[in-house]
């Protein structure tokens, strides 16, 4: 693959970018969509939870396969594939007649979604050698992450507001449809060619078991909290450990046969698989105060889904800041931005669990310290890892890290949406909604820590052991 023009290479990562944001939203909208959506088609209670996790489904499904696919194929032939399939589906939503369509179409969406998003930090790592301009770029796709999910939530109220032309809950799929015509367009002129594709076969026994892995993770975490977390659910989370265990022996076995597996489990080093345990971590908290804040504050104190939208732009604006900072950072201090980031974030969710009832001008500036603490974690944990893993490695290490953190999302979501809902119980009014969000806090604050002790962990400089060679050499010369 030839390497962009310098000239070329901000309207790439605009592009790249743009595709990654366009699926942030989606996911957002929905949830914000999700009533009118329900009313609308008459949807059941099973119907809308589908419509809004068939697509989360498919994406975390097939993340790993998409960021393999880009490697075989050729990360601008699959960029644009996953678009394409991503727009046509996006119409389809908006057209639906009734709920079984537009779960298909929102099942397709998010296959869409996992061809086109693993080729986005694919594309940094092969377009930005460089160690300057590769850390703005990372600064970038660290504020587009974080970005998108609140932009949905403001864009989903305003659009269903909004009633344009009478459409109520279709906007939110359609704006889709000229945006993503755009972005094709755009795409083809600026992203460089692939050349010819590796002649290796995808491996699918690879692709099967991790599919069935997160499956079962993801569907009975999406489902488990609204149906009061039956049997089924703990069968298939049991069930998911016995299929991760099955993957990774075929990966191993066709390391060993010299086959081309899906994840090149050899990248899997101290340091990279803390620094992704870590960002795990920092990150499902992330979208955990997502769905949490917007309960307590709709809820519990009665504001719009619009105000809790706004609510977190100071957020949004200091995860992006967290780049600019980065960059006037001694590039030996870089990684100790990954524990720091993490302390930041956690101070930050202590703050709001000992505020008492924070709303205003206390709730957005405690939000936009915890912003700032994820988006230096964040993007130090991105520098750190593009500069552990060589750039042959840039599907393994895009798959590895999309996959871990919309997992760590579902599961954050899981474990304190329902930690939050269990401590409000059947109580009303603004008292029960404040008690409830200071401890969901300071179970936030905690697991920050933890991402904090891991960051740590794999950014600490090590003395590696001598090898047989150097010891042979240090006793002949106590000898002497």
């Amino acid at each position: 693959m030839s390497e962009p023009p310098a000239r070329h290479r901000g309207l790439l990562l605009a592009v790249l970018l743009a595709g990654m944001v366009m699926n942030n939203i989606d996911v957002a909208i929905v949830n914000v969509a999700g009533p009118s959506i329900g009313a609308g088609l008459s949807a059941s209670g099973a119907e809308l939870q589908l419509i809004v996790s068939g697509y989360v489904l498919a994406y975390a499904m097939l993340l790993i396969t998409g960021a393999r696919l880009g490697d075989l194929r050729g990360y601008r032939r699959t960029f644009l594939g996953g678009l394409a399939i991503f727009t046509l589906a996006s119409l389809a939503c908006g057209l639906a007649p009734a709920a079984v369509p537009l779960i298909a179409a929102r099942v397709v969406q998010g296959v869409g979604a996992a061809l086109m998003v693993p080729q986005v930090l694919t594309g940094i790592q092969r377009a930005f050698p460089d160690g300057a301009g590769r850390l703005r770029a990372l600064g970038w796709y660290a504020a587009a992450l974080s970005g998108g999910a609140v932009v949905g939530q403001i864009l989903g109220g305003v659009l269903v507001w909004a009633d344009l032309f009478h459409t109520t809950w279709r906007p939110v799929f359609l704006i889709n449809v000229p945006i993503g015509i755009v972005l094709l367009l755009a795409a083809s002129r600026l992203l460089p060619p692939d050349g010819e594709h590796r002649r290796d076969r995808l491996d699918f026994a690879g692709v099967a078991t991790l599919s069935a892995t997160a499956m079962l993770t993801v569907l009975p975490l999406i489902l488990g909290r609204d149906l009061h977390w039956p049997l089924w659910v703990w069968i298939c989370l049991a069930a998911s450990g016995l299929a991760l265990a099955a993957f990774i022996v075929t990966q191993r076995a066709a390391a060993a046969h010299a086959h081309h597996p899906l994840v090149n489990l050899s990248i899997l080093t101290r340091p990279v698989w803390q620094a992704l345990l870590s960002n795990a971590a920092a990150s499902g908290t992330y979208f955990s105060m997502l769905f949490v804040l917007a309960l307590y504050l709709q809820r519990g104190l009665g504001h719009s889904p619009l105000f809790s939208g706004l609510a977190l732009v100071s957020w949004v604006a200091a995860f992006g800041a967290a780049g600019p900072v980065l960059r006037r950072v001694p590039s030996r201090l870089v990684p100790y931005l990954v524990p720091a980031g993490c302390l930041l974030l956690a101070g930050a969710y202590a703050l709001l669990g000992m505020a008492g009832q924070p709303s205003g001008p206390l709730l957005v500036a405690t939000l936009g310290l915890g912003g700032l603490g994820l988006g230096c974690g964040f993007s130090a944990t991105l520098a750190h890892l593009s500069a552990a893993v060589p750039p042959r490695f840039a599907a393994d290490l895009s798959g590895l890290v999309t996959t871990t953190a919309q997992v760590s999302a579902v599961l954050g979501v899981a474990t304190f949406g329902t930690a939050y809902l269990a401590v409000v119980g059947g109580r009303v009014g603004a008292a029960a909604a404040t008690h409830a969000f200071a401890v969901t806090n300071g179970a936030l604050a905690a697991t920050a820590l933890v991402a904090a002790g891991l960051g740590y962990l794999a950014v600490r400089p090590t003395v590696a052991p001598p090898s047989p060679v150097d010891r042979e050499q240090v006793a002949t010369a106590a000898q002497r």
